[in-house]
């Protein structure tokens, strides 16, 4: 595979950091409900943690109503970058319109917070990192719009308050790590360096062109309050210091995870050598498996939701309207 050009994306991340310095809006004030779209970061049904989802934990810690439409495997959408699961165009978006239009959910305006957190499979091995199952050349630029045109969506059905979750550094992942092993994600032979680099290029291509378009359209909604979490701030922050978010009983660590599964190399049938942890030894591990943060950096990020639902505000989000 041949690592594409980043020169775009590079430029793009320069005027982003310079953005991002810039006055942000002031955040929506105490809601009461939160409702969620994206993959297993966030399904509550099918956990990627291991554990209980951090909405879960978000809406008991801040006394609110959760209603989630998250899904498990789940892209943008599927005429973009295809998989067999949900996407958020076709599925999620659809499935809150329906009931909410309905009455089937109570959701006003001035009380409910939405959230997304979508991205990670639609850059994937599958999809954008190899480029195996793109539909008419589809680029990290047309994720991103998508991902971001789900305000617009929401905004036209009549909701007001939104959090767009970026992308982690999914470089640190033991997926994408240069060292890493043969596991349930991928099997088969592949060059680590490659895949930690250019994936360390497509996140911070991501997250700079999401900033861009989030504050670009922020200007045109009247009356909405559009907000940027920076998933890929707080996880480097846990990852660089892991004694201030970690509380496990085992030493902290940020390069392996909770579950760990080794296959032999290009035989995903054959049986892995497995070693979890267990117990309050879970806590110590910024991942859960091979490529989803553990239940306790879940909990960083459900309190730091739970405090934007509750009005104090989160310094890991940044509001553009």
């Amino acid at each position: 595979m041949q690592i594409r050009s980043c020169s775009i994306l590079t430029s793009l991340s320069l005027v982003a950091s310079l953005l991002k310095h810039a006055h942000a809006a002031d955040g929506p004030g105490r809601l009461s409900r939160l409702v969620t779209f994206g993959d297993s970061y966030t399904d509550i049904v099918s956990v990627g943690d291991g554990g209980t989802a951090w909405p879960v934990y978000a809406v008991g810690y801040a006394n609110a109503t959760l209603f989630p439409f998250a899904k498990s495997g789940a892209v943008c959408s599927q005429d973009l970058t295809p998989r067999p699961f949900p996407g958020v165009v076709q599925d999620e978006l659809p499935a809150y319109l329906a009931q909410s239009q309905t009455g089937s959910i109570a959701v006003p305006s001035n009380e409910t917070l939405y959230t997304l957190w979508i991205g990670t499979n639609d850059l994937g091995p599958t999809t954008l990192l190899l480029g195996q199952a793109i539909v008419n050349n589809a680029t990290i630029v047309d994720v991103m719009e998508c991902a971001v045109n789900w305000v617009k969506t929401l905004y036209d059905s009549g909701a007001r308050n939104f959090l767009f979750q970026n992308l982690v550094p999914l470089d640190h992942v033991i997926l994408y790590q240069a060292n890493s092993y043969p596991n349930r994600f991928w099997t088969d032979i592949r060059n680590t360096t490659e895949w930690n680099l250019f994936m360390s290029e497509l996140v911070a291509g991501g997250n700079a062109i999401s900033r861009l378009l989030l504050r670009a359209l922020a200007s045109t909604l009247p009356g909405a309050h559009v907000g940027l979490f920076d998933s890929h701030a707080l996880f480097t922050d846990i990852l660089n210091n892991p004694a201030e978010y970690l509380n496990g009983t085992a030493p902290f660590n940020t390069t392996g995870c909770v579950n760990s599964c080794i296959f032999p190399l290009g035989n995903g049938s054959a049986a892995p050598v497995c070693t979890v942890a267990k117990g309050s030894d879970r806590d110590s591990f910024v991942w859960f498996d091979e490529l989803h943060p553990s239940e306790q950096a879940d909990r960083v990020v459900a309190r730091e939701i739970a405090n934007i639902l509750e009005g104090i505000g989160s310094k890991w989000a940044t509001w553009f309207s």
